[in-house]
């Protein structure tokens, strides 16, 4: 059972920065689309970015396009989620996630199976 574990939240001002990074032990992440998604508390999970498992495709939601920039090293067994301008909008926290069958797109949420504990993302002035 694969174990993925997010890191790289913490406290920004509007307009900074963050990378998530996310890893895994017990299994491999290199031959599987990865995702970013958040949560607030009370609300439904969202979409955040995806990437195809050979990082040829990429996918985002709307309101983080421009700003947000998913990327994956395989053979590292990582993948990343650079997040730029950051608002207070975007405080949440953030899950990365990884699909059920190996060699996928990432274009479909319903196939994100494995998930991580999640890191907090919190943009405040």
């Amino acid at each position: 059972q694969v174990q993925l574990v997010e890191s790289g939240g913490g406290l920004v001002h509007p307009g900074g920065s963050l990378r998530l990074a996310c890893g895994a032990s017990g299994g491999t992440l290199s031959r599987f689309a990865m995702g970013w998604f958040r949560q607030i508390p009370g609300e439904e999970r969202e979409f955040v970015a995806s990437i195809a498992w050979n990082g040829l495709r990429k996918y985002y939601r709307d309101s983080v396009k421009g700003r947000f920039t998913i990327s994956r090293n395989n053979a590292e067994n990582a993948v990343y989620l650079q997040m730029d301008n950051l608002k207070p909008e975007d405080t949440a926290v953030y899950y990365c996630a990884r699909e059920r069958y190996p060699n996928g797109l990432g274009n479909d949420r319903r196939f994100f199976a494995s998930w991580g504990q999640g890191t907090q993302v919190t943009v405040s002035s």
